[in-house]
């Protein structure tokens, strides 16, 4: 019987543009030890229609840009000149991810700091635009004490 929702599929799931796919897919078992679950080519034989990776157990949709079903208009972040999104994840080593990322070809934006909200937190841009952040959870502040450090890091800044 087919379910409303797939399993493993519940939540949010990012879909990315990434030209070329392939190459990203590529990328990311490298840099994030995805795992490939499927990939659809296009008709044209060139292009990934649609392809999902999983990272960490949670699903990643991809695809080339396909900008003739875009109103003419690329979707890819080198295309737009950016992304305004990041995404987030939470690792047993933060400096060892973002080292990891960045072997497999992403640029640092922001390295790996120790921030007042309790998180060791760096930022890499990966080859295709995408912004990614890791973290690493080592302590509980209060809301008082994350105040006073916001405070005096924005100070700083």
């Amino acid at each position: 019987m087919t379910t409303p929702i797939p399993p493993g599929s519940e939540g949010l799931i990012p879909h990315l543009v990434c030209n070329p796919c392939a190459d990203a897919i590529a990328f990311y078992k490298k840099a994030l030890a995805a795992e490939e679950i499927r990939r659809m080519p296009a008709p044209d034989g060139k292009r990934i229609m649609h392809a999902e990776i999983r990272v960490g157990g949670t699903p990643v949709f991809l695809a080339d840009d396909f900008p003739e079903f875009c109103g003419g208009k690329s979707q890819s972040p080198q295309a737009l000149g950016g992304t305004p999104v990041t995404i987030h994840r939470y690792v047993e080593d933060c400096d060892a991810s973002i080292q990891l990322a960045v072997e497999a070809g992403a640029t640092v934006k922001m390295p790996a700091t120790d921030m007042f909200w309790g998180d060791r937190y760096g930022v890499v841009t990966d080859p295709f635009g995408h912004v990614w952040s890791f973290a690493t959870h080592k302590s509980d502040p209060t809301p008082e004490e994350m105040a006073e450090a916001a405070k005096a890091a924005f100070a700083q800044a």
